[in-house]
């Protein structure tokens, strides 16, 4: 029977997320073979992708063994250092293709759910297509025609994406677009 797998305040879903996939790798810093392995970059000296297990993630040991981070992405400047470190130290990060804002709501850091396309947007997160075309017009200057096709051009594993958060106290849903 499978070990149910660790809690992740800032990323509850890593296997629906692609963060977490079946493997039966051995962990670099436990030694063990538990039927899951992290599949998200690692920030360390040693070449680590693909090989520790989310329970060394999740317990710090990963960090401690490795000085190992998981996350290319921008904090809110007053986030409290614990939950920070908690974030960078001890969550499975997610590939993206430039460093993003991670966004906050109701006080903390939001929920990674998921990266997105257009196509899952409009399935499981409708109410963000009109917030991603703001984004598109005013944050990255296009308009007419070029935001409608930057909009339909989002894929789930390419550039350009839209990674998906959600707010643990209110369910609020906001989108980051990673771009090349």
């Amino acid at each position: 029977m499978d070990e149910a797998l660790p809690t992740f305040r800032f990323h509850p879903d890593p296997v629906r997320s692609g963060s977490v996939a079946r493997s039966d790798v051995l962990c670099e810093a436990c030694g063990r073979t538990r039927g899951w392995a992290y599949a998200g970059p690692c920030h360390a000296e040693t070449e680590l992708d693909g090989r520790l297990c989310p329970w060394c993630i999740a317990d710090g040991t990963a960090h401690a063994r490795f000085d190992v981070t998981f996350h290319d992405v921008v904090l809110p400047a007053d986030v409290d250092p614990g939950i920070a470190d908690e974030i960078e130290q001890r969550t499975p990060g997610f590939a993206t293709f430039q460093p993003i804002d991670w966004p906050a709501c109701c006080g903390v850091p939001m929920g990674y759910v998921e990266p997105c396309g257009i196509a899952e947007v409009r399935a499981r997160h409708a109410q963000l297509e009109g917030e991603l075309m703001a984004t598109i017009v005013h944050d990255l200057g296009r308009s007419g025609a070029a935001a409608r096709r930057m909009l339909e051009s989002l894929r789930r594993d390419d550039a350009p994406c839209v990674h998906v958060f959600a707010c643990a106290a209110c369910g609020a849903r906001r989108g980051q677009i990673d771009a090349l």
